[in-house]
């Protein structure tokens, strides 16, 4: 039997379950539009444990969502699981950020678009087939008319997360359905996280760092000009 902690901090939802062999036994998130994950990740670690009836020595592994995603968010993520796998003496897991969020949704045909917010027109996406086999690279794409035509052309296309809701007036194709409210959650890493495990597919604790797609940038704040 494997129990696995799964952690999800890529976008502004906070996440946290418990997964016995795969299936959610325990969950809390939060999503109040805010980046509350130092405040409350630990806690929720605590809630869902204690919720799930474990103790804290039954959990087989820690899984962490890689990314891409919030820069912060998953820095938050990736120390707290490495921290529990470093006390506990447990191995670590890293699930797909956007695998995750494109099996929140079921289709019988076209493709799922998960989408997470960049900057400006900006997201991080990849291409899903209905089977949730990835048929496009993960990118950080600038959304214009022209994006996923290929996809688009072929079928139905199901943009999802938070990245997708900014493309709506951008993408206009008759083949594009849009599906708000959907964010990555530690609820959907459970099957994943338990299909890695069962291939002992773990990653190497001192050494593994998120996948930021791209480099974090500083903003300077601007000079004030000098008054007299």
């Amino acid at each position: 039997m494997a129990i696995i902690l799964n952690i999800e901090t890529t976008t502004k939802n906070c996440s946290v379950s418990i997964a016995k062999n795969g299936e959610t036994i325990a969950i809390k998130e939060l999503n109040n539009g805010n980046y509350s994950h130092a405040e409350v990740l630990h806690t929720y670690i605590e809630s869902v444990i204690k919720e799930a009836r474990i103790d804290v020595k039954e959990i087989s592994a820690i899984a962490v969502s890689k990314g891409p995603g919030s820069y912060t968010g998953l820095r938050i993520g990736v120390s707290a699981a490495k921290g529990f796998c470093f006390a506990l003496d447990k191995p670590l897991i890293s699930v797909d950020t956007l695998k995750a969020l494109s099996i929140a949704i079921k289709i019988e045909s076209g493709h799922i678009i998960p989408m997470l917010d960049a900057r400006r027109m900006e997201v991080y996406s990849a291409v899903f087939n209905h089977k949730y086999e990835q048929v496009s690279k993960t990118a950080a794409v600038v959304i214009t008319e022209d994006s996923f035509l290929e996809f688009l052309d072929k079928g139905l296309v199901y943009f999802i997360g938070d990245g997708a809701k900014k493309c709506k007036e951008t993408i206009t194709h008759k083949n594009a359905i849009f599906i708000d409210d959907v964010f990555p959650s530690a609820k959907q890493m459970s099957t994943l996280s338990f299909e890695k495990h069962k291939k002992n597919d773990i990653e190497d604790v001192a050494y593994f760092e998120p996948f930021y797609l791209k480099d974090f940038i500083v903003i300077p704040e601007k000079k004030k000009k000098p008054t007299f």
